[in-house]
């Protein structure tokens, strides 16, 4: 996901993309804790598409 692709969506939508990662993430550190993470890599992309909304809505409240 690029920041270019998010900068056209609407407030609700990135919030709700926004929920969607977060719970994502939260079941993320459940496997990784269980020791059942296949791919873990995906942590670090979630994290990473979490900033990149935050700093989108950031943008559109600013401006």
């Amino acid at each position: 996901m690029k920041a270019t692709d998010l900068r056209p969506k609407t407030k609700d939508e990135l919030k709700n993309e926004l929920g969607n990662l977060r719970k994502e993430a939260f079941n993320l550190r459940f496997q990784k804790a269980g020791g059942q993470l296949q791919k873990t890599s995906r942590a670090r992309q979630v994290r990473r598409d979490i900033a990149r909304i935050k700093t989108v809505l950031g943008e559109k409240a600013a401006g």
